[in-house]
């Protein structure tokens, strides 16, 4: 079972990574999350359930709750579980192997996101493993519990292009349609992989960030950066660390039956800083 729910960056004890590692490593998981959210194409106007596979310590989850959605997260890692229910993550959290399926009900979710887990299915970490069952059964049992006109956005590193036509050519064997979306195609570190999976009818792809300029790595990144800020001012959403951005979050967490801080004129306030 090992391998095929960890992810490069979760390697060792989470205290054992530098704080200024764990922070790149966080900012760069908020970024990969909030592009996924942004590729499935959620209907403004109400809140979906999604599902988070690979979850980790929920960083993605982080993201997907500030936008006002629920989700489960599955991992396979106890360990990283732990972590997330350390960190008081607001969406239900399930210790699974991806390669075993997903075990939910038919068409349950409004979506699925998955941030640098897939391609470990490719690994056959025991002699009973084979890559291709196991992929198939991950995306024949996600196809069912989605819902019928959603979509599931995979972000992966695949090794060569021999995993990405192995992992491509099981989604659509389960009855998926869609393709690769890849975000700044011309950059080696920013480069990023999107498997953007439509379940019934197919939808149009989306286009990859930074296709249309071969312009530095650097004015990609802010691009990316300015449209994200844009796209969340448009939908009204509360500014990040704001003091309605705290009071929405520990709304919901009432309402999820959690304990919370009594709300105060100090609630959201800034500290000045200490000299």
């Amino acid at each position: 079972m090992a391998g095929s729910g960890r992810r490069p960056e979760h390697r060792g004890p989470p205290e054992l990574v530098s704080a200024g590692r764990r922070s790149r490593v966080a900012e760069i998981q908020s970024q990969m999350s909030e592009r996924a959210v942004e590729l499935l194409g959620l209907p403004e106007d109400r809140p979906c359930l999604l599902l988070d596979v690979g979850c980790g310590s929920g960083l993605s989850g982080d993201y997907i709750s500030d936008e006002g959605h629920y989700w489960i997260g599955m991992d396979i890692s106890p360990a990283m579980l732990d972590v997330a229910m350390e960190r008081e993550v607001e969406g239900d959290l399930l210790l699974a192997d991806m390669g075993h399926g997903i075990p939910f009900r038919p068409g349950m979710f409004d979506g699925c996101i998955s941030i640098s887990a897939v391609q470990w299915l490719c690994n056959a970490d025991k002699k009973s493993h084979s890559p291709p069952k196991r992929l198939y059964r991950f995306f024949s049992t996600l196809y069912t519990a989605l819902a019928r006109g959603s979509r599931a956005v995979l972000q992966l590193y695949p090794e060569n292009s021999e995993q990405l036509e192995l992992i491509t050519t099981q989604a659509m064997r389960a009855g998926f349609t869609g393709g690769m979306v890849v975000d700044y195609p011309n950059s080696a570190k920013a480069k990023k992989f999107f498997l953007c999976l439509f379940v019934g009818a197919s939808g149009t792809l989306p286009k990859g960030l930074g296709t249309e300029c071969a312009d530095g790595e650097e004015i990609h990144q802010a691009k990316f950066t300015n449209e994200r800020t844009r796209f969340r001012n448009t939908k009204g959403k509360s500014v990040k660390k704001s003091r309605d951005w705290i009071l929405e979050k520990k709304e919901r967490r009432r309402r999820q039956g959690k304990e919370v801080r009594a709300d105060t004129k100090y609630t959201g306030r800034k500290r000045r800083p200490r000299f």
